[in-house]
Parts: structure tokens; C-alpha cells; sequence
């Protein structure tokens, strides 16, 4: 099954070429039926590869297909080959498993719309890149399916481009990103100057066996770190992801909480033996980026009322906790972490969208209210997916969210703290929103008269196409811990699997330690996150404790206006200057010296007549001037 590892990126881009041509004949629902068996077809081929690795030795699950050679130019040599190993078959599996239910439930939330083909076709594409970001062998291809992802990423943000905000958003997130991606240019080249190759092996090796100087290391791992916080919405880099909620669900569920924000994290892991090799404040740097995007993003989320963009800053969040792991060395509990956030995340975004369909298209959160009733299924997903990100025993974000606070606990305990007030007011702003929407009073009647001519509006549950992915979803998070469990090493079934990958940087805490430690560890996170549940429920259920929504934390700490004007104000002012200073005298002296050349060459043009005497009056007084400076010389000297 190895050998057909490159029909993973082919079957979406199968799909994506035959929406092209034949999109708009097969209509709806055709279209969305057809771009969804694509990447179940992918999947059924990662899981075949899967077994295939898995049947093998550990020190044999490293498989390179190189379908040709892409660039051979001198000494740089970059085949367009994809790699197959457990870090990139993990990825794999979770963006075709998880594409392939969020394709399905497009079909119908999608329904009705004129450009239905066209989303289906941005989806397939989306779902191609991203598998060969992940399956690169080599910083070139994973950096083709790392453009192709943000193109993608533009084209569906702004999917509904009528609407000013999200023709703006999609802008904002392609500009934002191409800052990350001079990060990841820049690695590239340093890289190529170092080793003389671009491959995540040769670049790996070099780090980890001492070919590469240290700070070679620290500064193509930082530069790659530019890259991420671009691509995963880390300070000062995330202020594109909250706005990019202005495009259709299925979109904020596929690319902003299951895949494509994860791009950055994956790539920190792929290239560990570089920052492991690098001086050691690097990972520090990483960690703290994470660590202050966890807590900044988890601060705004406890006072926004839209339903999806309490989401897209608990995405930021997780993010951090994310890059918080690896900053600290514990890749596996990062993409434990980054699994696990995948299904929980993606179920929480695709019930949001449930109860938008179901609502009519609102998303203000306080016009919403005792959906529970009205919608029994989402409202019943929708909770676990909620005590899975609270961080409740025994649903899946408990057992990840630990795993990071152990290595986190061991690294550094400021950070640590750091972490733990981010788990309480995950746990608290995650429950204001389950209350506000599934609990309470229905206040969806008072605005009835704004949906409807003659005052009549009721919520309603989604249609089955969309529950089927929700319910899925659930499954998941509550079993999904169970590939990495903390009471025996037996139980490690995640760790032992990425062993060959991250083995060389993985950060190692004594056993000892960890047994004395990680049990009083559990029982303070289960503290945390019940405390966050109660002060919630006591503030919005019981209405006991005043709510803390200050508008400050409404307005995200005024950073994206400030950005806004700076761009705008002194920022639009600058750019003015360079384009004249470019103008004026980078092109000026361009035109000078031109105008100065022709202006010379016409006196010179002017002495050459074609005339004998004039040529032979320029020799004489040439010999003349030669004879007089050979005297003058003779009588000085």
C-alpha cells in the first residue's frame, strides 16, 4: 500500500479538476456527493498505509515516493517526492477523515446556494494542498501545499464576497500570512546555504549529528516559527483567524479548527532535531509566544456574543497551547493535543453552524436560548464537544490538555501557570456559551418579527446529512484520548507510534517524577476545569455573580483597531513616502541617467560628421595638447 501514497493528494485534486469542467451539469446535491467520496477515497488509502507502516519495525516506518524530479538546477537538486512516516500519516489521517465528514455535512448546509460547485471545488482544493503539505519530503513541496492552503484559505473566507466584511477578511488572512511565508523563504534559502538541501532529512541530520552550526539551527528554526505563527494565528500574526469566521461553516470547521491552522505546529515538530539542536532560549521563545497567545486569546473569548467567534479565539487558544508543548519539548503531547482539538474543535464549529441553520442565520448568541429542546441532537453533541475543550474527565481534551501541563509543569512553572488560568477560563467561557445558546430563556421570540414578515419563527434541527458528522464527531471525542492514556507506559499507544519521528528531541522527565507528579497533576486540572463550569454556571445560569464582560475584552484589546489605524493612518503614510522616494528618486535617478547618457551621446554624434578636415583639425589638436603637456612635464620635472 505504500508505493500508492501519492493517490492520497490525487483523489481531491481528481475531484477538484472534474468540478472544473463538469461543476455547474452536476449541480446540487451532485457536485457535493461527488467532491466527498474523494477524500473518503483518500482516507481508505491512509488507513491502508497505515497498517503498512504498522506491520513494519519502528526504525523502518520511513517511506520516501518521489514522483519526479521537480528542480534539478546546478547543485540544487528538489525531487517532487512525498514521505511517508507516522507524523505524516497521523496528519493524514485526520485531515481525510475529518474533510471527508465535513464535506458530507457541506452538502447540506450548502444547499440552495448558486455557487454550490464552485465551494465543493474550493473544498477538494484545499483538501489536495493540505495533503501535500503534510506529505512533503523536502521545505519546497511542503511550502507548495503551504501557498496552496492559503489561496484556498482566501477563495473560502471570502466565498460570499458580496458581503464587504468578508471580502475584506479574506484579503486580511492572505496578507497576514505572506508575512509568515517570507519566515518560511528565508529558512529555505539558509538552509540550502548550510547543508546544500532542502530535504527534512538531510536538514534534520545535519542538525542533530553537529554538520549544521548552532546558531545555523537557531535561526532557520525561529524563521520557521515566523511561518507558523502566520499559518496557526500566534501573536502578533492571529488577528486574520477571528475574522476569517465571515465564511460559510463547513470552511471554519475544515480550515481554522481542524487543519490548516495546525500546519504551524506540524512543521515545528517535522523540524525538531533543529530546535533541538538550536541554543536553548529558542524553544523558550516558542513556548512563550504560545503560552501568551493561550491566555491573550482565552481572555477576549469570555466576552464575544457571536457563537462562531467565541470559537475562532478558543482556536487562537488552543493554538498556543500547542506551540506551548513544543516550546517545552513535548512534541507527542502536541500533536496528542493538535488530534484531539481537530475532533473536538470541528464538532463544536460544525454544531455552531446546526444552530445558525437552525436559527435562520443568526449568530448572535443572545438571541438565542433553550435550544436544547429544539434541537436535541446538536444540542446533545454540542456538549460533549464542550466538556471534551473544558477539560473534563473522560472526554478527550482532558487527557491532551494534561499531558501538555505535565511537560509544561516539569520545563518551567511560570508558564505553567500560565497554562492552568488558561485551562479555568477555557472552562468558563466555553460553558457561558453552552448556557446562552442550549440553556436559559428562549429569547429568539423577541426578535421573531426581524425573520419573518408575519412574526413567526421557530429554530429547527438540521437535517440528517449534517447531524451524521456531528455524532461522529462526539464518538470521537469522547474515545479519542484513549491513544494515550497517562497510567502506563503500556497505554502510551501515540508516543510508542511517533517514537521514530520525534524520539530525537523529545524532552524526557524522569519516570520517577512523573509518577510522583502527574496523578497531583490530574487532580488539580479537574479542580480547574470544574471551577471554571461553576463560576459560569453561577454567573449566567443562577445569575448569582455579576458578569465580567468588559469592552475591552469585546473589542479584543483594541489590537486589531490599532493595527487597523496604523495600517490606515501612519502606516498608509509610509507606504505613500516609499512609493515616492521610488518614483522620484530610485526611478528619477534611473531617467537622470539615462537623460544624461543621451544628452552626451548627442554632443559626441555631433563631432563625428563624416567630414576629413574635421577629423584631421581633432588630430592636430590632439598632438597639440600631447606636445604641450610632454613640455610642461619636461620643464616642471
Amino acid at each position: 500500500m505504500i508505493d500508492l501514497l501519492w493517490l492520497l493528494p490525487f483523489f481531491p485534486l481528481l475531484g477538484a479538476l472534474v468540478l472544473i469542467v463538469f461543476g455547474r451539469k452536476l449541480g446540487d446535491p451532485s457536485a457535493g456527493w461527488w467532491a466527498a467520496l474523494m477524500p473518503v477515497a483518500s482516507f481508505l488509502v491512509t488507513v491502508g498505509v497505515y497498517f503498512d507502516l504498522l506491520s513494519r519495525p519502528s526504525e523502518e516506518r520511513h517511506h520516501v515516493v518521489t514522483l519526479f524530479s521537480w528542480l534539478p538546477v546546478g547543485s540544487l537538486q528538489v525531487d517532487m517526492a512525498l514521505l511517508a512516516d507516522p507524523l505524516s500519516i497521523t496528519m493524514a489521517l485526520f485531515i481525510t477523515g475529518i474533510g471527508a465528514l465535513i464535506h458530507f455535512y457541506a452538502i447540506g448546509y450548502m444547499h440552495g446556494d448558486p455557487k454550490f460547485s464552485k465551494f465543493f471545488l474550493y473544498l477538494n482544493l484545499f483538501v489536495f494542498s493540505m495533503l501535500m503539505l503534510v506529505l512533503g519530503e523536502n521545505l519546497l513541496v511542503t511550502f507548495l501545499g503551504w501557498e496552496g492552503v492559503g489561496a484556498c484559505s482566501y477563495f473560502l473566507i471570502s466565498f460570499w464576497h458580496t458581503r464587504d466584511s468578508a471580502a475584506v477578511a479574506g484579503k486580511k488572512a492572505f496578507v497576514t500570512n505572506r508575512i509568515g511565508d517570507f519566515g518560511v523563504m528565508t529558512a529555505m534559502f539558509l538552509a540550502f546555504s548550510a547543508i546544500g538541501s532542502i530535504s527534512y532529512s538531510a536538514i534534520n541530520e545535519a542538525a542533530h549529528g553537529g554538520e549544521m552550526a548552532q546558531v545555523t539551527s537557531t535561526a532557520i528554526a525561529l524563521l520557521l516559527f515566523v511561518g507558523a505563527m502566520g499559518k496557526s494565528a500566534q501573536l502578533p500574526l492571529y488577528l486574520w483567524l477571528p475574522d476569517a469566521m465571515e465564511g460559510p461553516t463547513p470552511v471554519s470547521a475544515l480550515i481554522h479548527a481542524a487543519t490548516m491552522v495546525t500546519s504551524g505546529v506540524f512543521l515545528m515538530t517535522r523540524v525538531g532535531p533543529v530546535l533541538h539542536a538550536s541554543y536553548e532560549w529558542a524553544p523558550m521563545v516558542i513556548a512563550g509566544v504560545g503560552a501568551a497567545t493561550a491566555l491573550y486569546a482565552a481572555t477576549i473569548a469570555v466576552a464575544q456574543n457571536d457563537i462562531k467567534k467565541v470559537l475562532a479565539y478558543s482556536t487562537v487558544s488552543q493554538l498556543g497551547y500547542m506551540f506551548l508543548a513544543v516550546g517545552s519539548g513535548a512534541y507527542v503531547a502536541a500533536i496528542f493535543h493538535m488530534v484531539t482539538h481537530a475532533f473536538f474543535k470541528a464538532l463544536l464549529f460544525l454544531g455552531s453552524g446546526s444552530v445558525i441553520h437552525g436559527m435562520h442565520h443568526e449568530q448572535d448568541m443572545r438571541r438565542m436560548g433553550a435550544l436544547r429542546k429544539l434541537m436535541p441532537v446538536t444540542a446533545f453533541t454540542f456538549i460533549i464537544g464542550w466538556l471534551a475543550i473544558a477539560g473534563v474527565p473522560p472526554f478527550a481534551g482532558f487527557w491532551s490538555k494534561d499531558e501538555i501541563l505535565l511537560y509544561v509543569y516539569a520545563n518551567n512553572r511560570l508558564l505553567y501557570a500560565v497554562g492552568l488560568l488558561t485551562a479555568l477560563l477555557t472552562a468558563y467561557y466555553m460553558t457561558r456559551q453552552v448556557i446562552m445558546v442550549f440553556f436559559g430563556e428562549a429569547k429568539w421570540n423577541d426578535h421573531s418579527a426581524e425573520h419573518s414578515a408575519h412574526g413567526e419563527f421557530k429554530p429547527h434541527e438540521s437535517p440528517k446529512i449534517m447531524l451524521f458528522p456531528l455524532v461522529v464527531l462526539a464518538v470521537l471525542s469522547v474515545v479519542g484520548g484513549g491513544m494515550q492514556l497517562p497510567f502506563s507506559k503500556d497505554l502510551h499507544f501515540l508516543e510508542h507510534w511517533l517514537a521514530p519521528v520525534v524520539e530525537e528531541s523529545e524532552a524526557h522527565i524522569g519516570e520517577t517524577w512523573a509518577y510522583a507528579n502527574k496523578y497531583l497533576l490530574l487532580g488539580v486540572a479537574v479542580i480547574v476545569a470544574l471551577l471554571g463550569i461553576a463560576v459560569a454556571y453561577l454567573v449566567y445560569a443562577r445569575r448569582r455573580l455579576p458578569a465580567i464582560e468588559p469592552r475591552v475584552l469585546e473589542q479584543a484589546w483594541y489590537y486589531d483597531q490599532a493595527v487597523a489605524k496604523t495600517v490606515s493612518g501612519l502606516g498608509k503614510e509610509s507606504f505613500d513616502a516609499v512609493a515616492w522616494f521610488d518614483t522620484n528618486v530610485v526611478d528619477g535617478a534611473v531617467r537622470g541617467t539615462a537623460t544624461a547618457v543621451r544628452g552626451f551621446a548627442g554632443v559626441a554624434r555631433a563631432t563625428q560628421n563624416g567630414f576629413v578636415r574635421a577629423y584631421a583639425g581633432v588630430v592636430a589638436v590632439g598632438a597639440f595638447l600631447l606636445l604641450a603637456w610632454f613640455i610642461a612635464r619636461g620643464l616642471i620635472f
